[in-house]
């Protein structure tokens, strides 16, 4: 998939607002999360959906994420190794496919696995930036959905760029009703 067309009208291409700012978005409202993903999926972007809520240790993570983007038997289960099967992920070897308009990772209930294993699930951010940058330079679109119960979730940044609030929670009032 080549880079965005700047001669296109994107102003409704949903993939380039969240790729636009960072690779990483996050989301507290379900519903919108939702939205974006059936947008994705809508538009031939492969969606793969973890459940981070059900993950108290790193181990898990490493498990359910091998397993969605069907990471090879000698997967070292570690932070290492997730960030070189991601750049396997990144070249078409496994876990993604050369017919979608790009791959994006949804991880649901994010805090709960940030409460539970802080550094790792900052870590994965990381990795996921990272790949999704390096990823982008040969056309290949990688994004990670990331929503969280907590609205007031902050993550350092990841990749060297910010973990963000979608547009449409950007304002912290949008996440705080009344």
């Amino acid at each position: 998939m080549p880079a965005f067309d700047p001669d296109a009208d994107l102003s409704d291409d949903l993939a380039l607002r969240l790729m636009a700012d960072s690779f990483v978005t996050l989301y507290w409202r379900r519903s919108l999360l939702d939205e974006a993903a059936a947008w994705l999926r809508d538009h031939d972007y492969q969606v793969v959906v973890l459940d981070a809520g059900q993950w108290t240790a790193e181990a898990d993570m490493h498990r359910d994420v091998a397993s969605a983007l069907d990471f090879p038997d000698y997967y070292g289960r570690n932070l290492d190794a997730l960030n070189d099967c991601l750049r396997d992920v990144e070249s078409f070897e496994y876990g993604s496919t050369r017919d979608a308009t790009g791959l994006v990772i949804v991880f649901t209930d994010y805090d709960h696995f940030a409460r539970a294993e802080p550094r790792a699930a900052h870590t994965v951010l990381n990795i996921l930036a990272d790949r999704a940058r390096s990823a982008a330079l040969f056309g290949h679109r990688i994004m990670a959905l990331v929503h969280s119960n907590d609205p007031d979730i902050e993550f350092d940044p990841v990749g060297a760029m910010p973990v963000m609030w979608n547009d449409a929670e950007w304002f912290d009032a949008s996440r705080h009703p009344d």
